[in-house]
């Protein structure tokens, strides 16, 4: 359905824009005092990630 794939093509545009602030979040974290900061937002940023895959698999079926 056109409208569908239209707003999953914005959902995948929102995610991606996340992920991408939350890695730069991550790596300026990286080094610091606190590890437990930096390592949580990479963690978050892999499952955006999958996320993002899965939205692709979907949006070609």
């Amino acid at each position: 359905m056109p409208s569908d794939d239209a707003e999953l093509s914005s959902i995948t545009t929102a995610l991606d824009e996340l992920r991408r602030r939350i890695t730069t979040l991550a790596e300026r974290n990286a080094g610091s005092d606190d590890e437990t900061i930096a390592q949580g937002l990479f963690d978050v940023e892999r499952t955006l990630g999958e996320a993002l895959r899965r939205l692709a698999r979907l949006a070609r079926a």
